[in-house]
Parts: structure tokens; sequence; C-alpha cells
């Protein structure tokens, strides 16, 4: 029995494992619930923890350049879709998204999956020249933040960091900033300030019109186990894989229980419409693991790192997991 820490953020999907539910066979396991931003800090500098939740695009980044301590399998804790976390001064003249060429816009890391998809999905379906963007990097709502690796852009490219005592939020209220790319919501707009606004007015209707367009469902985390480990014990990584499968079906269930029970357990009163509208567009089992299942989402991430100048080379998809797990059902 080894002894090996996990670290991840307390997702429904992953809260098996937290609290010894689920077991990965052979591995007396030592969880450590750490808010992602916290992991990555550590995962891609240190390698700090046996088995983690990894940023995907700072791993397709690694991957890509040869020198990555991790190896993922294809378990997918984390997956949003991000038109709503695209955000708009009220007064900047911004009323589509072509009227984001040209201005300067703010996010957290150039390099982080959430921009990375937003970028994307702006390209693809919105036909938005992503180049002609100043980009300014920074923390949300706090001063301080960084790029977690070492980014290597061309020339053409406008990408600078903030000072280090700003924060994207305050420069978007001081019109320095046009707009805004960001996972975190912006203070002023949790506040109700007029001077900030969604550039989508209804985002969700814009997230269920691409995923009907494109079947994607955006990735953004996975889980990687430090490849020594694997390297010493080829069955860990078929084992991890089969303990998350097998969480995500009892936070899955869990869901469906509280969705059709009688009384709502949560303070959400439109849960079940939702759970219901859900499985509508995107099927019974939406939140699926395994490679087979992912291919569309894991090509567009690698298409996109590449054109975004993160990776030096576009990867094939297959590259970013131990082989032992791509012919894995993550159903």
């Amino acid at each position: 029995m080894q002894n090996l820490s996990l670290a991840c953020w307390d997702y429904d999907r992953c809260k098996p494992l937290i609290d010894g539910r689920v077991a990965i066979d052979g591995v007396q396991l030592q969880p450590n619930v750490i808010y992602p931003t916290d992991i990555f800090a550590k995962a891609f500098s240190e390698a700090s923890f046996d088995i983690c939740e990894l940023s995907a695009s700072s791993y397709v980044m690694q991957v890509s350049q040869g020198h990555c301590e991790y190896a993922a399998v294809p378990v997918f804790v984390s997956r949003a879709f991000r038109h709503s976390g695209i955000y708009a001064r009220a007064d900047a003249g911004i009323a589509t998204p072509k009227d984001l060429e040209g201005r300067v816009i703010g996010v957290p890391e150039y390099q982080m999956t959430m921009a990375l998809w937003a970028r994307g999905i702006l390209q693809d379906d919105y036909e938005v020249d992503c180049r002609t963007f100043k980009t300014r990097t920074g923390g949300t709502n706090k001063a301080g933040r960084s790029e977690r690796l070492r980014l290597v852009l061309p020339d053409h490219l406008d990408v600078r960091p903030i000072g280090d005592n700003e924060n994207l939020n305050d420069l978007m209220l001081a019109g320095a900033l046009d707009a805004m790319i960001s996972p975190m919501t912006p203070q002023a707009f949790t506040a109700g300030d007029p001077r900030i606004r969604r550039l989508f007015a209804d985002p969700a209707a814009e997230e269920r019109a691409y995923f009907a367009r494109a079947g994607v469902f955006p990735i953004m985390h996975v889980i990687g186990i430090r490849r020594h480990l694997v390297d010493a014990n080829p069955e860990l990584a078929v084992n991890v894989f089969e303990a998350f499968v097998a969480a995500r079906r009892i936070a899955m269930d869990c869901l469906e229980k509280t969705a059709t029970a009688s009384a709502n357990r949560l303070h959400l009163p439109w849960v079940a419409a939702e759970w219901e509208a859900t499985r509508a567009l995107m099927g019974n089992d939406y939140w699926p693991y395994g490679f087979a299942e992912n291919v569309a989402d894991l090509e567009a991430l690698c298409r996109y790192s590449h054109e975004q100048h993160l990776s030096p080379r576009r990867l094939d998809a297959k590259e970013l997991f131990i082989p032992a797990t791509l012919d894995l059902s993550g159903r």
C-alpha cells in the first residue's frame, strides 16, 4: 500500500475520494483540499503533490516543451463554458464581440485555460482577431498575480503585466481597460456597478448555442500523477482513473436524487429545471471522463494552445495522457 498525496478542490465529483467513500486500489490517500490557483503555483514549479489537479493550458504548454513532472489521466474535474466571463466597460463602445478588436483587455494570466478557451471561441464563433488585443495581465480583484509559467510570445502580440499594486477591477473602473476576460467575477460587477457589464447580455443562451453547434464542453483542469510514480507502478494510472470515474458517478447520482426529490435540499429554486434542461441539451451523462468521449474538446484545446503561441508545437491530444488510460471508458 502506497501513501500518496492528492491535491484538488472539493468538487462534488471529488468528494467521494476526499472523504474516503471511494479508494484508489493499492493507495493510502492523503487528500488536501486546496483552491486550484494555489495548487497550480506549486504543481508547476515544485511538483509538490503525488496526484493533483492541473491547469489544462499550463499542462499542454509543459508537455509540448518536453519537461512536465506530471503525466495526466483523462479525468476532467473542472469544465466550464466561458462566455459569461467576458466583461466590457459600459462606456467603451463595445456592443459586439468584433468590437473587442484592438482594445485594451485585462486577463489574470495570458496562459490561463479560461482565457485560452475564451479567445478560441471568440475567434471561431465570432470571427474576432484576438491577435489585435492589447492584453494586460494581473489579479482580477487583488494585486500581485503573475504568469505561473514563462511566456515566449512573438513580438506582434502586445501582452504586458499591470503594476504590482494594481488589479483589473480597479483599472476597468478607472478607464484604463476596455474589457476583461476573467473566471473570477469583478467585484464592481458583483456589486451592481453599472460601469461594468457582461459582453453577452444572455451568456447562458450563447453557451447553449455554442454547445449545440460544437458539441464541446470546455475542459479546464485535468488530473496528473507524478511521472516517476507511474514509471514505478504501471497499474497506478488505471487505478487512479477508475477511482475518479467511480467518484463522479456517485456525484451524478446524488445530483439526480436532489433534482428529483420531493423536497429541495438546496437554496436554489430551479435546480430541477436546470438539471432537466442540461440533460435535454447535453445528454444524461453530460460530464464524461475518458479520452474517446472528449476528443473534440481535447483537439480544440491543443489547437488553441498552438495558435495562441503558448505551445511551441501542436500536440496530438493523445500525447497528453498515459497510454494505458487512452482506451478506458469514462462513463
